[in-house]
This record gives C-alpha cells, structure tokens and sequence, in this order.
C-alpha cells in the first residue's frame, strides 16, 4: 500500500477491497480471502485490514458469518411499493432476490395506548396494545427495526407466540382470521440512527435510517396495526 500520510492505511486498504466489489472481482455472496492472506496480500498488520473490513461490514459491502468467515453482501435489497397503499411484503421481497427473511424478537411489551393510536384503532385512554419489537434480515444481514402495535384485547395471544424467523402477519391470520391488505395512511422520511438503533442494527451512530409509519387495515376494512420501521439506507431501497 501507498505509505500516505494524508489517507490512512485501513482506509486504502478499505477502498481497494470496496472498488473489487463494485467492480466484481468480489462477486456477491463470495467469500473474500481470509485476514491473513489480505494482510499479506496489502503488506499491512492485521489490526490495519481487521478495521477496513469492519467499516465494510458497517456499511452492507461485506458480512461476517461465525465459522465461516467473511463474504460479500448481496445488492441493496429494492422493495415494492404497490398499487394504491399495498406494499410487498419483505419475505416476498427477499425470496425474490435468492434471499432468506429473518426476524429475531428483541421485545415483546403491553404498553399504553398514546392519542393518535387511540384514534386509529378507536379505544380509550386506558387501554393498553401490545407491542412488538424485531430485527429484521435478510441472510443474516440486519436490514431493518421493526416496531408493531396491536389492541392488547384483542391481540393478547401474541405475548405467548414464537415470534422468531416468522411472518408476524401469518400469525395474526392464524390467530385471528384477520390480514393486513392495505394502509390508510404512510409516511416515509429520514433520520440517523440513535444509540440504541445503531447497536441494535450493527451500524455505526448516525448512520442514515428510513423511518416508514404506516396505519394497516385488514380485510373488512378495520384498523388491524401501526408499523414503525426504522431501514438502514444503505442496504434498503422502496421503489415507488
């Protein structure tokens, strides 16, 4: 590597790493070489190409597998936004893309219903919902926070249920008969991410996030559930 003073080591050596990727010397889903080999390959320590393949992994270029080692992430994940307010499910969309959907539950709460929730779903001040929190990925990679709310009365049987690697969507179906089919209201905007979000999602603070609130209905047309999903960036894209 080129001894700079003015670009450090780890950040050429994360460069040449990146331009490989894009330009598919590192194809997607490969396994790149093992940290010895591309110390040696870039004449650097370890400690060197152990910081640029971290800051790879921070930003969707590269994926670390326990065991396995380490290999290229796949393309950002695009995600359809369909007719009207229908939106394609994220275990659609990464079955689309050779993908497996994951989901790990992070928390599981029965909370107080705030104003505007009591408004969708048209309950009192004292009424509670149950709220779900997840971390949603696609191969293993986090791709997105996802915050659920549902009428506690009734939703109650969701604070018994396996909530890991399943369609949330699919258990209420089965639980209740009912299936979200559309919004009445979405809004899609950016923040970065807080302390929390960042290492809930393996990325550095601030990093960019899509925050998407949607209002879902069900069948017949009754307020079903409030989503609030937080999507890194980098890794997401929503095709409108």
């Amino acid at each position: 590597m080129n001894d700079s003073k003015v670009t450090p080591l780890y950040q050429q050596v994360k460069e040449d790493i990146k331009n490989a990727i894009e330009q598919g010397r590192y194809k997607a889903k490969e396994k790149i070489p093992s940290e010895p080999e591309l110390s040696a390959e870039y004449s650097v320590s370890r400690i060197t190409l152990r910081r640029a393949v971290e800051e790879l992994c921070n930003e969707g270029y590269l994926i670390k597998r326990q065991g396995q080692g380490t290999f290229v992430s796949t393309p950002r994940i695009h995600r359809k936004m369909a007719g009207g307010n229908r939106m394609e499910s994220f275990t659609n969309t990464c079955r689309n893309y050779g993908m497996k959907a994951g989901a790990r539950l992070l928390s599981r709460q029965i909370v107080p219903a705030r104003q505007e929730e009591q408004e969708f779903f048209g309950l009192g001040p004292d009424d509670l919902l149950v709220y779900v929190e997840r971390l949603r990925t696609a191969d293993g990679l986090p791709i997105f926070l996802e915050n659920q709310f549902f009428p506690y009365q009734k939703f109650k049987g969701l604070m018994e249920e396996n909530l890991n690697d399943v369609s949330l969507f699919e258990v209420i179906e089965r639980i209740s008969g009912r299936k979200p089919v559309e919004t009445t209201r979405r809004t899609l905007e950016i923040t970065r991410a807080s302390v929390e979000q960042a290492q809930k999602l393996g990325i550095p603070l601030g990093e960019p996030l899509m925050f998407l609130n949607s209002y879902f209905i069900d069948q017949e047309g009754k307020s079903l559930c409030i989503g609030r999903q937080y999507y890194i960036g980098s890794r997401y894209m929503f095709d409108l």
